[in-house]
């Protein structure tokens, strides 16, 4: 069965972005957008919260710009094929290759389950990844955490009060970012 994975950049403090809605803090170095990079070839399908697609938009116009190093283009060429899925309420309408989500986030990680592929199921956005958090959904959480505190803002983990337990299958540090990766310890009932 393919894996859910859920991957994002986060202070020490546990948020995406601030409480100003900031995240310059997360700008990668090159060795951290290197990683971004070679993640990214393991998944077959990104399932995106509305703020996050936005975000990502960028990616779609950005091989317009000569100034671009090659690893910008490398990320351009595996991110803007890859088939994405976009869960929003407000938006009718999506760019590149993206649909906009046809079922609920139960049912939407269900069917792509049930296709065939080996590649991972990625989250981003920590709404999205709340609500399929809290539906059991989540295989494996990839954090890369940054040494700065926000304060504030909007959280990687889900503030459900519910214990998930997980096991620690890798680490790697990047100058003064730490990369940790925790599957999820499924207990048999």
């Amino acid at each position: 069965m393919r894996s859910v994975t859920y991957s994002m950049n986060v202070s020490l403090d546990g948020y995406i972005v601030g409480p100003d809605g900031g995240f310059d803090w997360t700008a990668p170095g090159d060795e951290v957008f290197r990683h971004w990079i070679d993640e990214i070839r393991d998944v077959d399908v990104h399932l995106l919260g509305r703020r996050l697609y936005e975000t990502m938009l960028y990616w779609e116009t950005a091989a317009e710009d000569p100034s671009l190093g090659e690893d910008d283009r490398e990320w351009i060429a595996l991110w803007n094929p890859l088939p994405k899925v976009v869960f929003s309420t407000t938006l009718s309408a999506v760019q590149g290759d993206a649909r906009l989500a046809s079922g609920g986030l139960a049912e939407e990680i269900e069917r792509l389950r049930a296709e065939p592929g080996e590649g991972e199921i990625a989250i981003g956005g920590a709404t999205l990844a709340a609500q399929a958090a809290a539906l059991g959904l989540i295989d494996e959480y990839r954090v890369m955490v940054y040494p700065v505190l926000v304060g504030g803002g909007i959280p990687f983990f889900p503030r459900d009060e519910r214990r998930v337990d997980l096991e620690l299958v890798e680490t790697r540090t990047f100058g003064r970012v730490v990369y940790l990766r925790h599957r999820v310890v499924r207990r048999e009932a």
